[in-house]
């Protein structure tokens, strides 16, 4: 998710404001949905023939994914998750659930394929 380095500020800075006794991995998760809310709204009201993002909301998006990838980037840290390879493990999966063959170009899920 975030670099070494990225982590390493992120962490100093809730250090230093001592917040880690308000990020229980509950309150954590209710932030990422907040901020993921944040993000989604940035969308709202666009029509499906928007397809670039507008320039204007370029700022906030980018503001609103760092707050997403910070918050989530502490609860990998807080549970001692290992996030690329969660991913890594999570990919496997999905190959398995939705293989090539079947899945190309289709968006049902993976019992319905």
């Amino acid at each position: 998710m975030l670099s070494q380095l990225a982590l390493q500020a992120a962490l100093d800075f809730r250090r230093m404001r001592e917040w880690e006794q308000f990020h229980t991995p509950q309150n954590l998760a209710i932030a990422i949905a907040v901020e993921a809310g944040e993000l989604l709204e940035q969308f709202q009201w666009l029509l499906p023939s928007d397809a670039a993002v507008p320039s204007t909301r370029r700022s906030a998006i980018e503001a609103e994914i760092a707050d997403v990838a910070i918050l989530l980037s502490y609860l990998a840290n807080d549970l001692n998750i290992n996030i690329d390879k969660a991913v890594e493990r999570k990919l496997a999966a999905n190959a398995e659930r939705y293989p090539i063959e079947k899945a190309r170009g289709s968006a049902k899920k993976h019992n319905e394929l």
